[in-house]
């Protein structure tokens, strides 16, 4: 069936207002336009409405009738936001002297699609239909990406997103626009780029934004061997999921950060300039250099970690192992080496990964008569290393190893 013969009353999602809070020829326009031709529903709805008078008010009036948070998200054009638990409006007035005017100020066809709310007519004056029937992202005009130059990564997000292609002369008006998005809020473009991270189609997208000239604004060093990584890194990732059962559960939440790491440069002063620069949280840049850091420690060895390197190596980087162990077998660290801690990892009763102590800091201070101090922590370390290697086995045993070593 034809997109344009969609009943598009039936696939726009439920309002959580009633319309006639709206002024006549009030429009639904945007993502949630685009994805309900395309059939593709969310959990949470995302609304956008154009209106053309009293934007402001009428946002006013429909939180404060249904209890919903209200914020003015931009006082000069109008633009409020209603907040309910499952949705976020925002309303926005209406550019120009006419809907049509206003949507020839977007980004793409695709995107230019509006909804009359009151009336259920579909307005689409600039073929963004078609454009959606042929799988296409075209431009409505070079000087609306110039203007929000954020809008040239979008495109590939959207590609990457929808599966669609970008037509070619929209991505050559990119390549030549591509220096502006330097220009342009950091965290904005972070947004941007953990959407292609986080996609499964966003390696393809990558690649071609970094052919194109927008990667390398941010990761001057990334080339053809940082693109093949990354394949290697979605590849790995599938492999492990499929073949240790229970590792998809914990990887799947890494893997865009395991993405980030292959990104950034292998130096971790550089990396972290990098992360910094593009507004990432010292959460994210932590596991991206511990990564970093383990990486280059992994790549030294020719041989399986004993069990005293194992405990203090877990001991350091159990939470981002996950990314760890991606990465590794991506780069082409033995498997030898990687997939032994991959197991111990998966069984939250292995000794090594997930120490269970014999004895506790007050046990000993009670039974050798002890001052709380650091040595404290250092003899249950000792103790806990020498459960693992064999050498005690219960909490007596515990205690006389720990009345010998210190």
């Amino acid at each position: 069936m034809s997109l344009k013969t969609t009943n598009l009353s039936l696939a726009i999602p439920a309002l959580p207002f009633d319309v006639q809070f709206l002024p006549p020829h009030t429009c639904l326009v945007g993502g949630v336009v685009r994805d309900a031709f395309l059939e593709r529903k969310g959990s949470y709805l995302d609304l956008d409405f154009v209106i053309p008078e009293n934007s402001i008010e009428t946002a006013k009036r429909i939180a404060r009738h249904y209890d919903g948070g209200f914020v003015i998200l931009d006082q000069a054009r109008q633009i409020a936001r209603v907040v309910f638990p499952q949705a976020t409006l925002d309303f926005a007035l209406q550019e120009g002297d006419c809907l049509e005017t206003d949507l020839k100020r977007r980004d793409f066809t695709i995107n230019a699609i509006a909804y009359d709310v009151r009336e259920q007519k579909i307005i689409d004056p600039l073929g963004g239909i078609q454009d959606l029937e042929q799988k296409i992202i075209r431009m409505i005009c070079a000087e609306n990406l110039q203007d929000d130059p954020l809008r040239l990564l979008r495109g590939y997000r959207q590609a990457a997103q929808l599966n669609f292609t970008i037509e070619s002369e929209t991505r050559k008006t990119i390549q030549s626009l591509a220096s502006l998005l330097g220009k342009m809020a950091a965290e904005r473009v972070q947004t941007e780029l953990n959407y292609l991270l986080a996609c499964s189609l966003g390696n393809t997208w990558l690649k071609s934004a970094w052919e194109d000239g927008l990667i390398t604004l941010w990761f001057n060093h990334v080339d053809h061997n940082t693109i093949a990584e990354l394949e290697a890194v979605e590849e790995t990732g599938r492999l492990l999921t499929v073949n240790y059962p229970g590792f998809g559960d914990r990887c799947n939440q890494w893997l865009a950060l395991a993405k980030l790491a292959t990104l950034v440069a292998s130096d971790i002063s550089t990396a972290e300039l990098e992360l910094e620069r593009l507004k990432y949280s010292r959460s994210h840049i932590r596991t991206v250099l511990g990564t970093i850091k383990s990486l280059n420690y992994l790549a030294t060895l020719t041989d399986l970690m004993s069990l005293r390197e194992q405990y203090f190596f877990f001991l350091e980087v159990k939470k981002i192992f996950p990314i760890i162990a991606v990465k590794a077998i991506a780069k082409g660290i033995d498997e030898s080496i990687i997939i032994p801690l991959v197991k111990r990892y998966l069984n939250p009763n292995d000794p090594v990964a997930y120490p269970k102590p014999l004895v506790t800091g007050n046990d000993l201070i009670r039974e050798l008569d002890l001052k709380p101090s650091p040595i404290i922590g250092t003899l249950l370390t000792e103790i806990n290393v020498a459960h693992i290697e064999g050498k005690i086995t219960n909490a007596s045993e515990a205690i006389e190893f720990a009345s010998k070593f210190y």
